[in-house]
């Protein structure tokens, strides 16, 4: 017994022996898979294992900048960093948070939390961007025509343009072929908002010394209010409702130039026909519930045209009872409180320059604010740990990383001005070609060279404010005579 005993340990050693032997090879082999696929990670993206220090030093100290410039500009706002990135703009205890917002059926809140990386990032695009609507864009832009060009049209009829011709026939007439402004346009563009905070401090002749004036809605123009909000008028950007106005509101100023900022209707084309006014459709709009107001959108437009924006009418008194309009009694208006949050974080962050009866001093200061370098810098660090998060490159593209869809525009077509296919005796006196057939060479020596930089590419948004969501079409890279 004891003999055959030894004899079956005897057996039983060499498959224990192989299967402790298989068992090492497989840890092993499983061991030498994770470490060739973590290396090879590593190689392709060496900070996908760890955030880049150097990126969150230079936020983190941009974030402290943005800080400083709230507590000395703000106006009782105050910032609290979150982190390298996020942070919260909070109003003093003691403001007036009575304001209903009824889409969303709660008082409005005293404080709000925003990404500044993002924020950096997507302002700096509107820098380079187009904001006009354009044939190229809906020639260029996956089922542009067929889908989109749909939903800038009201009453259609129908949810796509089956028939471009009719789609056409809506459009022809505030459709320029190519972007009829350019970036860095203007050097220096006044937004002015409607508040009644505007009748507190005489800013007429200072927004009338700007390169450009942009204006919002029905807010008029003449020389009862001309002290507090001057007379030059260059842009307008309008809702719909008062488009159905527009031959009054632009009486008096065949030059204004008036952008709808949502889709235009078969209506809006018999009062086209009567004004001499060029009159766009604006690009980037976010068609749903929830979009941007107008004040917003006429910042995104300015910084489309201009290298610094000044915004007039835009603040709210901390202590604010009532939403006021400088020219009408007060009416309902949205979000007061987190609009004036929002503008004073676009204004720390070198975005814009607001001017407030408010504030104590009249001759404003800009020394609070984080220098174009500094800006510049934590830009290019927001940048890169974005790609780093997200495992992104830029695909050798540069500049151009955030384009997804393509096109090219032919040189030897530059297409028909706006509303050429029915240009009445009035029409044929419009302005359309002092900014549609603008030669080259007679723009600013900043939008040249910008030109040349990007070259020859115009930027447009697909829809709303994601940073890699980019159409992009190239012209022909023009030289200076």
């Amino acid at each position: 017994m004891k003999a055959l005993k030894l004899k079956g340990t005897n057996r039983s050693r060499p498959t224990v022996f192989l299967l402790l032997c298989a068992a090492f090879f497989f840890c092993f082999l499983l061991l030498s898979l994770q470490s060739t696929f973590f290396f090879t990670a590593k190689k392709k993206n060496p900070s996908s294992l760890s955030i880049n220090k150097e990126e969150i030093s230079i936020l983190s100290d941009f974030q402290s900048r943005v800080q400083q410039c709230v507590a000395n500009k703000g106006l009782g706002l105050t910032a609290h960093i979150i982190d390298h990135c996020k942070l919260i703009l909070k109003f003093p205890e003691g403001t007036n948070s009575t304001w209903y917002n009824a889409q969303f059926k709660i008082f409005e809140p005293l404080e709000y939390q925003y990404d500044v990386c993002e924020a950096i990032l997507l302002w700096d695009q509107y820098r380079n961007m187009t904001t006009v609507l354009t044939r190229e864009y809906l020639d260029v832009r996956p089922d542009g025509w067929l889908e989109y060009a749909a939903k800038r049209i009201a009453q259609l009829g129908t949810d796509k343009c089956y028939n471009r011709s009719l789609c056409e026939e809506h459009l022809n007439l505030i459709l320029p072929s190519k972007p009829p402004f350019h970036p860095r346009q203007f050097q220096k563009c006044a937004v002015v908002g409607n508040s009644g905070d505007l009748l507190k401090t005489e800013f007429g002749q200072e927004i009338d010394a700007h390169s450009a004036v942009i204006r919002d809605n029905e807010a008029p123009v003449n020389e009862k209010y001309a002290r507090y909000v001057g007379l030059k008028r260059d842009f307008r950007l309008v809702v719909r409702g008062a488009a159905r106005n527009m031959v009054t509101i632009l009486n008096g100023s065949a030059d204004e130039v008036l952008i709808i900022k949502s889709v235009t209707h078969k209506d809006f084309n018999a009062m086209i026909k009567e004004i001499p006014n060029p009159v766009y459709l604006f690009q980037g709009i976010v068609l749903r519930r929830g979009a941007k107001g107008t004040g917003m959108k006429s910042i995104e437009l300015a910084l489309s045209m201009c290298d610094i924006v000044d915004i007039y009418g835009f603040t709210v008194d901390p202590g604010y009872t009532e939403w006021t309009r400088y020219f009408s009694t007060p009416r309902k208006g949205h979000n007061p409180l987190q609009g004036r949050a929002y503008y004073q974080l676009l204004e720390c962050l070198g975005v814009i320059r607001i001017h407030s009866p408010m504030r104590a001093k009249r001759k404003q200061d800009w020394s609070d604010v984080p220098s174009k370098d500094v800006i510049k810098q934590a830009h290019a660090a927001a940048l890169r740990l974005k790609r780093t998060q997200a495992a992104e490159t830029d695909g050798g593209l540069g500049q151009f990383g955030s384009c997804k869809v393509w096109g090219t525009v032919d040189s030897d077509n530059s297409g028909p001005i706006s509303g050429s296919p029915d240009m009445g005796e009035i029409r044929k006196n419009s302005n359309y070609s002092k900014w549609e057939v603008l030669p080259y060479e007679s723009l600013r020596k900043e939008t040249q060279e910008h030109y040349i930089q990007m070259e020859g590419v115009s930027l447009y948004k697909m829809d709303g404010n994601k940073l890699d969501d980019l159409v992009c079409v190239r012209h022909p890279l023009k030289r200076q005579v």
